[in-house]
């Protein structure tokens, strides 16, 4: 006989490892056949639905109550010495913030010629465990790999919250070709109540079109018609301004960066961001490639390179 559905509202927390998201979100934009980020709102609906699956009880009666994103953060001076790093700093709080994720930051330091964080995560785990003591969650979800929040997990559990672990195993090459290996801690999935392994979910259910793991994802770009103002949405939520009219350009690839490049065009050179391109793929282009774009503006009001294509001799 199947277990009688709970009635009582089943109070969720999610705590973001954000280099370790990033880490994730990068693999599956950039290595992955996907070619897209993680979407905050999918994963916040998926967490809801697999909460209500271990629970037994309604979608309707699990909500999140607290969500919170921690990561180092590269100083204002830093990050402007890299391309647009302010804008998608920004960019990406404007997301979290939408999501009504609070974000929790320290700096960057510096040693022995390596930037490093430090304290993130043992302030993560005192603030989970205090907002848990206060607040009493009935659910909190790490979104991590890192065997350090075992404590935390066992903490956890003398207060009687459930904790489920979100977490991907998966590999790739660098640009240096070497092998990258990322794994999760077995310690860290032996001890929580709910181990979910995104990695193997999302493979088994991906090509399936499984409306649950397909909005995990990103939307592609999509064109929105306006007869005044046509709108590029870009796949992270920005939009840039797009004049259908504006004459094609020729010229060839400056450098690249994760995700984004500069073109050469006097007297400045053009940023272009991966959304940008047109039936190319990001991952095959070289510096000095010949490029064709046109010229938009970004929410800034500054000149980029948009609908760029790869010219084939």
């Amino acid at each position: 006989m199947q277990d009688k559905k709970s009635s009582k509202l089943t109070r969720i927390a999610v705590f973001y490892d954000g280099n370790y998201f990033l880490h994730v979100s990068n693999y599956y934009n950039y290595s992955h056949e996907r070619r897209s980020r993680i979407s905050i709102s999918g994963l916040h609906e998926f967490i809801r639905h697999q909460v209500a699956e271990e629970e037994n009880t309604d979608i309707r009666l699990c909500q999140i109550v607290d969500a919170h994103y921690f990561r180092g953060r590269l100083n204002a001076h830093e990050a402007s010495q890299r391309g647009n790093q302010l804008f998608y700093d920004r960019l990406f709080d404007d997301i979290l913030m939408s999501e009504g994720v609070v974000t929790h930051y320290l700096p960057v330091k510096t040693f022995q010629g390596n930037r490093q964080e430090k304290g993130i995560d043992v302030w993560l785990a005192l603030e989970a465990f205090e907002l848990t003591f206060y607040k009493h969650f009935d659910v909190l979800v790490l979104i991590t790999a890192d065997g350090d929040y075992v404590p935390l997990i066992r903490k956890l559990n003398t207060l009687g919250t459930r904790a489920m672990v979100l977490s991907w195993d998966f590999e790739y090459f660098n640009d240096e070709g070497e092998r990258m290996v990322t794994r999760t801690s077995q310690d860290l999935l032996e001890d929580v109540s709910y181990p979910v392994a995104m990695h193997d979910l999302i493979e088994r259910n991906l090509r399936n079109n499984e409306p649950l793991i397909q909005n995990l994802f990103v939307k592609q770009p999509t064109r929105v018609l306006n007869e005044n103002n046509p709108v590029l949405i870009g796949t992270n939520g920005f939009s840039f301004d797009d004049d259908e009219d504006s004459e094609a350009k020729i010229s060839s690839i400056r450098n690249l960066k994760n995700g984004y490049g500069f073109i050469n065009y006097p007297p400045n050179n053009l940023f272009f961001h991966h959304t940008s391109l047109i039936d190319s793929d990001f991952n095959e282009l070289q510096p000095d490639d010949e490029v064709s774009f046109r010229i938009g503006k970004n929410a800034e009001g500054k000149d980029i390179a948009v609908d760029v294509r790869l010219r084939i001799n």
